[in-house]
Formats: C-alpha cells, sequence, structure tokens
C-alpha cells in the first residue's frame, strides 16, 4: 500500500509504501500518523507565531495612538488652564476698572444713568459668514483685550489723581454746605435789620433751621475761637482754612468743637440755635477772604436745591 503526503510545509510530495503484513502496517501507519501530526503543529505553530506577532504589532500600534491622544489631550488641557488663568486676571482688571470708574462717577457727580458699570453695553451687525475661532486667535484677542485694559487703566488713574487734586483743593475753601434742606433767609449785602429797623451790611447769609440741627464744616481747618460772643453772635466757632480763607457759624445752641481742634469739610461743630441777637432759630454763615467779608453765595452753589 503507498501513501503520498502532500502539505504546503513539505517542499515536495512524500510517498509511503506500506507492507501488506499488519503489524508492518500499523508500524508504518504509528509512524506516518506521527510524521503527519509533526507537520500539523509545524504549520500550526507557525502560522500561530505570525499572527502573535501580527497582535504584537497591533498593540504597540494602539498603545502609540493612546499615549499621542493623551499628551493632546494634556496639551489641550494646559491650553484651557493657561486661558482659565488669562480670563481671571482680565476679570480682575475688568473689576478694578468698574470699581475706579464708579469712584469717579461719585468724585465727578455724574448722574449715575450716564454710565452703568453692572450692564454690558449693547452690540450688533448684519448676519455674516463665520469662521471657527483658533486657538493662537482667541489668545491674540485676550491680549489685546489686556492691553487696552491697562491703558483704560492709566488713563482712569490719571483721572482719579486729577479729581482727587481737584476735591483736596475743594476741601480748602468753602464749599460744603453747613445745613442741609435750608433755604437762605437773609442775603450777604445791605439791608434792614430785623431789630432795629435800621440799614446796615449784613456780612454773611442767614440760612434757615431748627434748633439742633447740625452745622457743618464748610472746608477743612482749624478751630480758631468757639465761645459765647459778646457782640451779637451768640454761640460762635470761627474756622481758618488755606488760601486766605475762614469760615464763621453764629447763633448755634451748642458748640460741639474747641479751638485748636482740626475739622474737615462736612464735620458737624455745632448745633443750629437763636442765641446772641436773633430774632428765630437759624444759622448766620461768614466767608472771610484775606481779611475781608465776602458773599458766600458763589463759594455754595447747593443753596436753594
Amino acid at each position: 500500500m503507498n501513501v503520498i503526503i502532500v502539505s504546503r510545509f513539505l517542499k515536495s510530495p512524500k510517498l509511503l509504501c506500506l507492507h501488506r503484513d499488519r503489524r508492518f502496517f500499523f508500524g508504518t501507519g504509528g509512524v506516518v500518523c506521527a510524521l503527519a501530526l509533526a507537520v500539523f503543529a509545524a504549520g500550526f505553530f507557525a502560522r500561530g507565531g505570525a499572527a502573535l506577532a501580527q497582535v504584537r504589532q497591533m498593540r504597540a500600534q494602539l498603545a502609540s495612538e493612546q499615549a499621542q491622544a493623551a499628551a493632546t489631550k494634556a496639551d489641550a488641557q494646559r491650553q484651557v488652564n493657561a486661558m482659565a488663568v488669562r480670563l481671571g486676571e482680565l476679570q480682575a482688571q475688568a473689576n478694578r476698572l468698574n470699581a475706579l470708574g464708579e469712584r469717579l462717577v461719585r468724585m465727578g457727580k455724574i448722574d449715575d444713568g450716564e454710565f452703568n458699570f453692572n450692564a454690558a453695553p449693547g452690540t450688533g451687525g448684519e448676519q455674516q459668514p463665520t469662521t471657527p475661532l483658533s486657538v493662537s486667535q482667541l489668545d491674540a484677542q485676550m491680549n489685546g483685550l489686556g492691553a487696552s485694559f491697562a491703558h483704560a487703566g492709566d488713563q482712569l488713574q490719571l483721572l482719579d489723581s486729577l479729581l482727587s487734586n481737584r476735591e483736596l483743593d475743594r476741601s480748602q475753601i468753602p464749599s460744603a454746605m453747613p445745613l442741609v434742606d435750608t433755604f437762605v433767609s437773609a442775603p450777604f449785602g445791605s439791608r434792614i435789620d430785623p431789630i432795629t429797623g435800621g440799614h446796615e451790611f449784613h456780612k454773611g447769609m442767614d440760612l434757615s433751621g431748627t434748633i439742633g440741627d447740625p452745622i457743618h464744616a464748610a472746608a477743612d481747618g482749624i478751630v480758631v475761637r468757639a465761645e459765647l460772643d459778646s457782640g451779637g453772635y451768640g454761640n460762635v466757632v470761627d474756622i481758618v482754612h488755606a488760601d486766605g480763607y475762614a469760615t464763621r457759624y453764629g447763633h448755634c445752641s451748642k458748640l460741639l468743637v474747641k479751638a485748636g481742634d482740626l475739622v474737615h469739610a462736612g464735620d458737624v461743630i455745632a448745633k443750629v440755635g437763636t442765641t446772641g441777637r436773633s430774632t428765630g432759630p437759624h444759622l448766620h454763615f461768614e466767608v472771610w477772604h484775606d481779611g475781608a467779608p465776602v458773599n458766600p453765595q458763589p463759594f455754595l452753589k447747593q443753596i436753594g436745591r
């Protein structure tokens, strides 16, 4: 009996002759089976090795792609974190500019309706095709916004300095109202004396009030007199200010300062009364400049409001 073995793992077909003897047959058959099994195993492991190599290659490629994706994600997160920090800086700049702007509005006595720092200004325009904004473009715009904030901050700081100097100058000359919710009951200048009926020169102006109303210093200065005057002013306070100015507050019911005290514009220095030569509760207010009485009206623009 002849057996031909053909396999793609063998270079050429193999011919085996089997003897008719049973033992020889089985012995030869066993050899053939063992040989066939060996050939099959060799082919299987050869193909399995190639498959394993391909699997290893695919796994290595997948690991490389995963590493690249992780690096890309980490880089994107770093960019997001950097932009978040930059946005925080810009928000802090915006908050500082808003606070400074609100203070300048108050200092400049600008109507609140002109500048509203809590509302975003309206914007708009015609519909146009748009393109996605790249990271570099967004970063450039944020840098430009930061530069604009810095420039605006410099300008507002300069304006703040100018207004502060103006407020300082204003606080050193009579400009603050000594009484609130008042009106002029007797103006500065020539008038008929309310007690004798004769003609006199009124050195100040009388401001209407009720007993106990607070009297405020009209400017920063030093109290040089706070006492009962024998010449008709009653309880009186005299304050000297910068640039040769002085103010006088007469007919007070109560004095709250003493000679030598430093006062600031708006400080309460006395209470309205009717002491001295007076027909009723009011404040007699005088402004002096370089030793001569002047009309208080131009200094106190809020009178009558």
